[in-house]
């Protein structure tokens, strides 16, 4: 009887344990692609984004930070619901798309920080990212330009400093002047 129980609370935790990877897992595989319930609420135009990948500029960033800055990014976007889908970099979906902002990332500062250090003192050890980010149209016209930072000072891996960077840039977007609902152009020259 023993021994039953004892396969059978594994056979839970494994299913457990693969239940709480897979989600993740397929959140990030998944096209982000999502419409916006406010979006069916304002007569304005609504905007959707395609999100380039992530550059390095000249900066050494391992290209999992780049990546997980991406995926992050994706995800943190969709939170806002201030644009009507967004797309990955080369979605054939977004070529169709008449109202598209691209959304361009480029790294300018990225200190390398250690987890050891982190725990042991609050004082070194944080891991932070500097980026420029831009919202342009199809067109290349600049509608929202920010430098941003993100990092992790006490707990918590090195990768999540891009989870705090792709918050802090839709936190931005979210927030800034443009609004959704005027033309490009306008935003711009400041017309509305």
């Amino acid at each position: 009887m023993k021994t039953s129980k004892c396969n059978l609370s594994m056979a839970c935790l494994i299913a457990l344990v693969a239940t709480v990877f897979a989600v993740p897992g397929q959140l990030f595989g998944q096209t982000a692609a999502a419409e916006s319930s406010a979006g069916d609420r304002t007569p304005a135009t609504r905007w959707s984004v395609q999100v380039d990948q992530v550059e390095s500029g000249n900066v050494n960033l391992a290209y999992s930070f780049q990546i997980a800055i991406y995926e992050n990014l994706l995800v943190e976007l969709n939170k806002t619901k201030r644009f009507r889908q967004v797309f990955r970099d080369g979605d054939a979906k977004a070529a169709e798309c008449p109202n598209l902002l691209v959304l361009k990332t480029t790294v300018e500062k990225y200190t390398p920080g250690s987890e050891t250090r982190r725990a042991v003192t609050t004082v070194s050890g944080a891991t932070k990212l500097t980026v420029r980010s831009q919202l342009l149209t199809r067109e290349g016209k600049v509608v929202l330009e920010r430098t941003v930072n993100g990092d992790v000072r006490f707990f918590g891996s090195n990768l999540r400093a891009t989870h705090n960077l792709a918050r802090n840039i839709a936190k931005t977007i979210k927030q800034s002047s443009w609004s959704g609902s005027v033309q490009p152009t306008a935003i711009l020259t400041g017309q509305r």
